[in-house]
């Protein structure tokens, strides 16, 4: 610590420290007039060094005194300050608020969201600017999470918080948001056209924004030459034409300018997108399609293009000849919206469009309430209950409460609430998921599943009640009719446990009737789902108790339509079905019947021919009476017809059965197996010469 001096002490030394420094300034002028001198020119120059060296010592330690004097007194005078009760500390001015301090403004930097919440609840006036703006953050935060977040799996859940959001409002932060992640992440496209196709059915200006930006963006990105954007933007229009949101001729007009002027890189692009949207526009327009293909074919025989081109367009020759298989338009998952209720959007390329990028940014409105009141109660119409942001009645009296309570609960029991976003359904369906994989065999799964609260509608036991049968026939009808939809391995799986249900009559037998059985009727996946599930039903109860069931006879109306009657070509079909997948034995009726029918037929027609000659001779008695002689001469030549041919049959029959000539009739009469026999006997009596096969039906 520096000693504190007097008064008198410190102006001494400050007129002393003076007095020094004007010395030294006429020191140093006096230098500065002898160096410019000439009469200095000519003194000698070891002199003049001297003085010059002491000089500057001496200015330089009189420097160094002053210093430590201004340091000393510096000192002192702060001593002074602290230690004298008559001064007082100046108040230090305020740091500068923060940018999350500020309302209304964000600053470009994160807020957890409770911070969000409550900045926004601190701000009074709800109408006013600051209010709307941290409302818009909020709600463009809210939709960038969710759209990054969606997948094939949760899209289901991801959709009814996303109508939660004011989507009227936001519908530019959407379709952004939709743009941006789908170029970060392509593999996901069909995941964002699924999400837009659902927005689509309840907001169909916000489905047209983004194909009208999807669309700029491939004219900006095909002006550019900038291809990883160019197919990113061609691929989301694609799955937006398998979705319905965009029309097909969106399609077919993008792949005509695409091939209009073909290089490399066009030709590429246009293979890739036929590869997501050609099973699509095979079942919308196949003509279109085929006029696109026969373009792929004219530019492939220029062979202007590069090989590895020409390769890729042989390789989508070779897809569209597999039926575009590998290339689904709509993954099964991702099917959420019925044609019948999407809203499909037609637009040109050549149309001059407005992007309406004033969307993406924040602006005031004058009537901010009464929009977000219409908004809620457009929300309550989408999802099917009541939002439950209404909190403010939480701080009445308790009296209130209780009659509030009882109120609620009697409307509650007058109005019936239907959950529309399945939410309970998904959590049933996990919850039995887990039950069944954790369990050891089918009895623990059983006492576990049983101990599962159901609600109506969600019953899955066939055996305790006749609802669950319903139920589980409504599922058979539904699968069978996608059963061209499922993969081989999902094929046979639904096909091993219909089986199971119907072979443990947990599901009714007549449920087979919505099968029929025929060449036309059926496809390759039907088949196979027929042959695994009697495969499987043979296996389980036995050939022999299967065929018991199948000729019950009151069940008979229930397997018409498997063991058809109608028609032979029919008939046949199924018994060479069953045949051939090792299930002969139970068509040995159906034999029976396909062998008889003929003789079936013969019988119809004779009860028919002869009540025609009946009702003909009554009621042309008179003509036959009036005209008996040339009557009597037509039925004298008839029946002499009748007993030529009658014999020639019998002497070629009996030519036929010689016994030195059944060696060369063994191959139009073949013996060697049953089925050839009856084909072969069937031949003939189709063609009315069924009497020449007597020994034929005998061996039979």
């Amino acid at each position: 610590m520096s000693q504190v001096r007097s008064a008198p002490e410190l102006d001494s030394r400050r007129r002393r420290r003076d007095s020094d420094d004007e010395s030294g300034e006429r020191d140093l002028d006096t230098r500065r007039h002898r160096r410019r001198s000439p009469s200095s020119e000519s003194c000698s120059s070891s002199g003049d060094d001297d003085r010059s060296r002491r000089h500057r010592h001496d200015e330089s330690s009189r420097r160094r005194q002053r210093d430590q004097s201004h340091r000393r007194d510096r000192g002192g005078h702060d001593e002074r300050r602290r230690r004298s009760p008559q001064r007082r500390k100046e108040p230090t001015p305020p740091p500068p608020l923060l940018p999350e301090m500020i309302p209304g403004r964000t600053g470009g930097i994160y807020i957890p969201p409770f911070r969000m919440a409550q900045m926004i609840r601190e701000v009074e006036d709800k109408s006013s600017a600051e209010y709307q703006r941290l409302s818009w953050d909020a709600l463009k935060k809210s939709i960038n999470g969710l759209v990054n977040k969606v997948n094939a799996t949760n899209v289901k859940n991801i959709v009814p918080e996303l109508f939660a959001e004011n989507l009227v409002r936001g519908r530019g932060l959407f379709c952004q948001s939709c743009i941006k992640s789908q170029m970060a992440s392509p593999g996901f496209t069909d995941v964002f056209a699924a999400l837009v196709a659902v927005v689509n059915t309840k907001f169909p200006e916000i489905g047209r924004l983004l194909l009208v930006r999807v669309v700029l963006q491939l004219k900006r990105a095909y002006k550019r030459n900038d291809k990883p954007q160019l197919l990113a933007a061609t691929k989301f229009i694609a799955h937006l034409v398998n979705q319905v949101v965009a029309h097909e001729l969106v399609a077919l007009e993008l792949l005509t300018v695409l091939l209009e002027n073909p290089t490399d890189d066009s030709v590429e692009v246009a293979v890739g997108f036929v590869k997501e949207c050609g099973a699509m526009l095979q079942d919308l327009s196949p003509q279109g399609l085929h006029a696109i293909f026969e373009r792929f074919r004219g530019i492939l025989h220029e062979g202007e293009i590069d090989k590895r081109v020409q390769f890729l367009i042989e390789g989508l020759f070779a897809i569209r000849k597999a039926k575009f298989q590998g290339f689904p338009a709509i993954r099964p998952e991702l099917d959420l919206v019925e044609q019948e209720d999407q809203f499909t959007h037609e637009i040109s390329l050549e149309d001059e469009l407005d992007p309406e990028t004033n969307l993406n940014v924040f602006r005031g409105n004058p009537n901010f309430a009464e929009d977000e009141k219409a908004y809620e109660n457009l929300k309550r119409s989408i999802l099917g209950a009541e939002s439950s942001d209404d909190e403010e009645g939480s701080d009445d009296s308790s009296d209130e409460d209780a009659e509030e309570e009882s109120d609620d609960e009697e409307d509650e029991e007058q109005m019936e609430i239907r959950d529309q976003t399945e939410t309970n359904l998904i959590n049933l369906r996990r919850t039995i998921y887990l039950t069944i994989m954790s369990s050891v065999d089918f009895e623990e799964a059983g006492h576990k599943l049983l101990k599962i609260k159901l609600e109506p509608g969600q019953e899955r036991f066939c055996m305790i009640n006749k609802v669950y049968q319903d139920n589980f026939e409504k599922c058979f009808v539904q699968q069978y009719s996608m059963i061209h939809r499922l993969e081989t391995n999902k094929l046979r799986n639904v096909a091993k446990f219909f089986a199971h249900l119907l072979g443990t009559d947990a599901l009714p037998w007549h449920v087979l009737a919505y099968i029929r059985l025929t060449e036309e009727d059926t496809t390759s996946s039907s088949r196979i789902f027929i042959k695994i599930l009697f495969q499987e039903l043979s296996e389980h109860l036995g050939i022999r108790l299967l065929n018991e069931r199948l000729n019950d006879p009151n069940m008979q109306d229930s397997f018409d339509s498997i063991f058809p009657k109608d028609h032979p070509k029919n008939t046949r079909f199924s018994i060479n079905f069953f045949t051939s997948i090792g299930l002969g034995g139970i068509t040995e009726t159906l034999r029976e019947y396909l062998k008889n029918m003929p003789r079936l037929i013969m019988q119809k027609q004779k009860p028919a021919s002869s009540e025609s000659d009946s009702s003909d001779s009554g009621s042309g008695s008179d003509s036959y009476s009036s005209e008996s002689e040339s009557s009597s001469d037509e039925s004298d030549r008839k029946r002499n017809k009748r007993r030529k041919k009658a014999y020639w049959y019998w002497s070629n029959s009996k030519r036929l059965d010689e016994p030195n000539m059944q060696d060369y009739f063994f191959s139009i009469f073949p013996r060697d197996h049953p089925k050839n026999t009856s084909f072969s006997t069937n031949f003939f009596t189709s063609i009315g010469l069924g009497c020449i096969t007597m020994t034929m039906s005998e061996i039979t």
